[in-house]
C-alpha cells in the first residue's frame, strides 16, 4: 500500500492527500489551479520550490505566477540562460556578461571578441531567443557532487562559477541543461523556454539592453526610460572594477584570501572620496548661481553621510553649508493624505507644506530671516520654538529627502539656483558573468542591519516592510533620478563581503513558519558565496559605518 501524505494548498483553500513522491506540477494539475498567468513554482512551507519539486512530508503550499516577486525572479534567470544558449549557439567565442539594471532592462555585453555587436547581431540574437521558446525546450535541474561539477564545469570552460562551488563546500550542487547548453544561476528555473514568450532584446550602447516582463502587466515589457546618467555612472565603476580586476564573486573572496582586501577597501574609500570632492567643485564652479544643494536617493543609499561629507568639501572650497530639514515641513497630521488602505502617506509630496517650504527658501534666497517650523511627531502639530535661519553669500543650502529631485518640491525657484545630486548603492559586481547582484538587495542588507542596530527591528519587521518601501521608491524617486545634475554610488566594491557576519545572524533569527522565511533564506544563500572580510580597516568616515556603527560623524 502505498503512503499518503498531507498538503495545504493556500490558492484553493484545500486540504488533501497524495502519494509521496507527487510533484508539484502533478498537485496543481490535479487541484485544477488556475492563477492569472502561468504558474511558475510554489511556495512549499515560506520555501520557493520549482514544479519539479518532489514532495515527501506534509506540506503547505501556494502557487505562484510571475506576479509574485519570486516568479518573476525564476522568469528573469530563464531569460538569462535563454540569451547565454542562443549567444553560444550565434557568437561561440564571445562571453556573455549580463551587467546591471538600467533603463527598465538589464544591460549585457559580448566580451572576448574584439567587435562591439551591431543592431543586425542584436536582431539576430533575439530572433534566436524567439525560436528557442517555440521549441518549448525543458529546462532541466541536475544535481550532482560538487567535485563532479567543478570538473564539469571546467572542461565547458565555466571558470567564472568554479570558485563559487567551491567556495560553499556542499556535497552536492545543482545545475541546469537547455539542449546541449549548461547554466548555473544560484536560484530555481521554469520548467521550459515556453514560458518566456514576453521580453524583447535591443542595441543598446556598446551592448544590448534586455527587456523584461512588467510585473504589474506580465503580458509587455517594461517600457524602455532613457537613463543615460544611471549608465554613465555605472559605466564608469565598471571601468575601475575592470582595473582594479574585481568584477565578480570569485575575484573578491581571492582579494579576501589573499591579503589584498585592506587595498581594496582603501581604494574603494580614496574613489569615493575623490567624487565627492568633484561633486564639491561642480558646485564651486557654479557659485555664483547655486545657492541650494538638494539630494535624493532611495532607503539605505548613505544619502545622510554623503551629505556630511559633501558638507566637509564644500567647506574645503570655502562654501559654508547649512542644513534645511523637509521633516519639519509636514502638514499637521489631519491634513495628511492617505493611501488605498486609509492609512496616513507621509511618503506623499502632499504630506509636506509646500507652500511654505517654498516661501521660506525665497526669503532665505532674499537675505531674509526666517522662523524655523519644528515638526511634533507626537503630537503630530507643527510648531516654532524661537529657532531662526538666515544665509550669508558664503552659505549654501543642503536639503535632503526623497522628494529632493521633484521639481513640484521647489517649484518657485529658479533651476539655475539648484544642483541636484542623486545617491544610490549601485553594485557594481556580479555573483558571475551571467547573474548580477540587484541593487535593491544591496541595500535591504544595508537595512537590515541598521535597523537591528540601531532601531530595535528584526529582520522579519524589515523585510516585511521592504515592499511598500519599494513601491514608494518607485512612486516617489526613480521617476525623477534623471532630473539629476550629477549622480553618486554609495556602493563599496568590498561591503558585501563586510556586512556579511553582521547580516547572517540577524536573518537566522526569521523563523520557517513566517512569510519572511522565504527572503531570509535567499539572502542567506546569497551570503553563503562570500568570503568574510573584517571591518577593522574602514574608516570612521565610510558612507558604510552609517549602517556598521563606528562613524565619526553624528547622525
Amino acid at each position: 500500500m502505498k503512503k499518503t501524505i498531507r498538503i495545504k494548498c493556500l490558492n484553493n483553500n484545500k486540504t488533501f492527500f497524495v502519494e509521496r513522491g507527487t510533484t508539484l506540477k502533478e498537485i496543481a494539475d490535479s487541484q485544477n489551479i488556475k492563477l492569472d498567468h502561468p504558474i511558475l513554482g510554489a511556495m512549499v512551507n515560506n520555501q520557493i520550490r520549482e514544479l519539479a519539486f518532489e514532495i515527501y512530508n506534509p506540506k503547505t503550499i501556494e502557487f505562484i505566477d510571475i506576479t509574485h516577486k519570486d516568479g518573476m525572479r525564476m522568469y528573469i534567470r530563464g531569460l538569462s540562460f535563454l540569451l547565454y544558449a542562443a549567444t553560444r549557439e550565434l557568437f561561440p567565442e564571445a562571453r556573455l556578461r549580463i551587467d546591471h539594471s538600467v533603463s527598465k532592462g538589464f544591460y549585457c555585453e559580448l566580451r572576448d571578441i574584439d567587435y562591439q555587436p551591431t543592431i543586425d547581431d542584436v536582431f539576430e540574437l533575439g530572433q534566436r531567443m524567439k525560436q528557442l521558446v517555440e521549441q518549448d525546450i525543458p529546462i532541466v535541474q541536475h544535481k550532482e557532487e560538487t567535485e563532479d561539477v567543478i570538473e564539469f564545469f571546467k572542461q565547458h570552460g565555466l571558470h567564472d562559477k568554479v570558485d563559487l562551488l567551491r567556495h560553499r563546500g556542499q556535497y552536492y550542487s545543482t545545475y541546469y541543461t537547455l539542449k546541449d547548453h549548461i547554466g548555473k544561476f544560484y536560484g530555481f528555473m521554469v520548467p521550459s523556454t515556453g514560458y518566456l514568450k514576453v521580453f524583447d532584446l535591443n542595441k543598446y550602447f556598446n551592448g544590448m539592453l534586455l527587456q523584461v516582463p512588467s510585473q504589474e502587466n506580465p503580458d509587455e515589457v517594461q517600457e524602455l526610460v532613457e537613463q543615460n546618467k544611471m549608465f554613465e555612472i555605472f559605466r564608469e565603476f565598471s571601468h575601475w572594477n575592470q582595473v582594479l580586476n574585481v568584477t565578480n564573486i570569485s575575484d573578491l573572496n581571492n582579494a579576501a584570501t589573499n591579503g589584498k582586501a585592506e587595498r581594496l577597501i582603501k581604494v574603494s574609500e580614496a574613489l569615493h572620496e575623490k567624487k565627492i570632492a568633484q561633486i564639491a567643485d561642480a558646485i564651486s564652479e557654479r557659485r555664483k548661481d547655486v545657492r541650494i544643494v538638494l539630494i535624493s536617493g532611495p532607503s539605505s543609499s548613505g544619502k545622510t553621510t554623503f551629505g556630511k561629507r559633501l558638507a566637509i568639501q564644500l567647506l574645503v572650497n570655502g562654501i559654508c553649508p547649512l542644513n534645511l530639514s523637509l521633516d519639519n515641513y509636514f502638514v499637521d497630521r489631519e491634513r495628511t493624505p492617505r493611501d488605498e488602505n486609509g492609512q496616513y502617506d507621509f511618503e506623499a509630496l502632499e504630506a509636506l507644506d509646500i507652500k511654505l517650504f517654498n516661501q521660506h527658501l525665497r526669503q532665505l534666497l532674499a537675505g531674509e530671516e526666517i522662523n524655523l517650523p519644528k515638526f511634533n511627531f507626537e503630537t503630530g502639530k507643527r510648531m516654532f520654538n524661537g529657532d531662526s535661519l538666515k544665509m550669508r553669500k558664503d552659505n549654501i543650502l543642503i536639503i535632503e529627502g526623497i522628494h529632493g529631485l521633484n521639481p513640484k518640491l521647489t517649484h518657485s525657484i529658479e533651476n539655475k539656483t539648484k544642483f541636484k545630486i542623486y545617491v544610490s548603492a549601485l553594485t557594481n559586481i556580479n555573483i558571475d558573468d551571467q547573474t548580477r547582484i540587484p541593487t535593491t538587495d544591496n541595500r535591504l542588507v544595508r537595512r537590515i542591519i541598521r535597523d537591528y542596530r540601531y532601531r530595535n527591528y528584526s529582520a522579519l519587521e524589515t523585510i516585511s516592510r521592504w515592499d511598500s518601501v519599494r513601491r514608494g521608491e518607485d512612486k516617489h524617486i526613480f521617476p525623477y533620478q534623471e532630473e539629476a545634475d550629477i549622480m553618486f554610488n554609495s556602493a563599496l566594491l568590498y561591503e558585501l563581503a563586510v556586512l556579511k557576519p553582521y547580516a547572517e545572524p540577524i536573518l537566522l533569527e526569521v523563523q520557517p513558519n513566517q512569510p519572511e522565511y522565504s527572503e531570509a533564506i535567499r539572502l542567506l544563500k546569497f551570503f553563503s558565496y562570500f568570503k568574510p572580510i573584517q571591518q577593522r580597516e574602514i574608516p570612521p568616515t565610510s558612507i558604510l559605518r552609517e549602517f556598521l556603527g563606528g562613524s565619526s560623524f553624528t547622525y
